[in-house]
């Protein structure tokens, strides 16, 4: 009876803490940083169609995350169809999101061609070849196929793809890049020619393009997918070629990170998390303007070295606007969204993180938005 009693007095104890903690009422200041945080955020989730009962839809109206991104097959329940079905379905599904959000929301997805396609012929899409296939066939071929991505994108009401890949084919047997046929070329210069066309199709159907993976994964013989991916000995400059090209040029708006570990370049942390490769790197050598995405943070890369808050921490200090939160890692998690803004905003108010350091990257997220045409 008297452990029935302490059970009863230890449970009341947690709901009255627990009921504090929701009732906690923010000031205008930390509304605003909150929601600010809520703009860093990319986030997965389950379902071919939303109802007032899914997160997304309290992530969207609540927190006001940045984006969402969909997939095909989803990782956690090893099972299809995830977000994709059919043409019919997906616009409708994709309406219904952006219906959601006040201003903008990024609908995102990774569309390249080739093996990494979420728009599959057995949906009723047609078939999207790989970028070594059209960068061989001439640069009619990469238009014709970054037109048909563009449009169909567009006609769905996707804003955002997370292409054209433009790592370097300097390991043909990598097995994330090379081996898959995700790049275009050996040659940095006809990588950048490839990308070029790639991103002038895409934004001229009001869709953003994203470059990945920064600062290189052509060379890695491993996987960030599964686990550390250590590029050290491989990478090489020639790697950041089409990247300096095409910001030069003056036409890229979005960048992707990548987790891979490079001691040429940061001698501690992976590139996700690397002031060295993000700051000083892309933003002051390269002179990138635009915003800075990271690659799932759900990746062995990450998960399996770090715990998620070091994470949080230090890919937003070392220069990472958009937080990729999948959600199609290994595991599946309905509250991340409120999860990671209040570890953000708790590193706010420990002076962790200056809130200037998050105004920042949202009002480049929102002035990128401002592109789109209006929905």
């Amino acid at each position: 009876m008297k452990i029935s009693k302490l059970f009863i007095l230890s449970l009341m104890a947690l709901l009255v803490g627990c009921s504090q903690a929701q009732e906690r009422r923010y000031t205008p200041e930390e509304m605003a940083l909150r929601k600010d945080i809520g703009e860093l955020l990319i986030v997965g989730f389950r379902g071919t169609d939303i109802s007032d009962t899914c997160h997304i839809v309290r992530d969207i109206k609540e927190y006001g995350i940045g984006g969402v991104i969909l997939f095909e097959y989803d990782v956690p329940g090893r099972k299809r169809p995830r977000n994709i079905s059919s043409q019919g379905q997906l616009k409708r599904l994709c309406t219904k999101l952006q219906n959601l959000s006040d201003e903008t929301l990024f609908i995102s997805i990774d569309q390249e061609g080739g093996y990494v396609s979420r728009l599959k012929g057995q949906y009723g899409f047609p078939r999207f070849a790989s970028a070594q296939q059209t960068a061989a066939a001439g640069d009619d071929s990469v238009r014709h196929f970054a037109r048909l991505t563009a449009k169909t994108l567009n006609s769905l009401g996707i804003n955002l793809n997370f292409a054209p890949c433009v790592d370097v084919n300097t390991n043909p047997d990598c097995p994330v890049i090379g081996k898959i046929e995700r790049s275009f070329s050996a040659d940095p210069q006809r990588v950048a020619q490839c990308a070029t066309i790639w991103i002038d199709e895409l934004q001229s159907h009001n869709v953003i393009g994203c470059l990945k993976h920064f600062p290189g994964h052509g060379s890695s013989k491993d996987d960030t997918h599964l686990g550390l991916a250590d590029v050290s000995d491989t990478w090489q400059p020639l790697e950041l070629e089409p990247y300096r090209i095409l910001i030069t040029n003056g036409n890229v708006q979005m960048i992707m990170t990548t987790h891979v570990f490079n001691k040429q370049l940061d001698s501690v942390f992976p590139a996700t998390l690397s002031t060295e490769t993000l700051t000083n790197l892309l933003r002051d050598s390269l002179h990138f303007e635009g915003i800075i995405i990271t690659d799932d943070l759900a990746m062995g890369a990450m998960v399996q070295q770090y715990n998620y808050e070091e994470i949080l921490r230090r890919t937003i200090l070392a220069g990472a606007d958009l937080l990729c939160l999948s959600n199609n890692g290994q595991e599946y998690n309905p509250d991340i969204v409120p999860q990671t803004v209040d570890l953000i905003f708790g590193m706010v108010e420990r002076g962790e993180i200056s809130a200037d350091r998050i105004r920042q990257s949202a009002e480049r997220i929102r002035h990128l938005k401002k592109t789109l045409t209006a929905k």
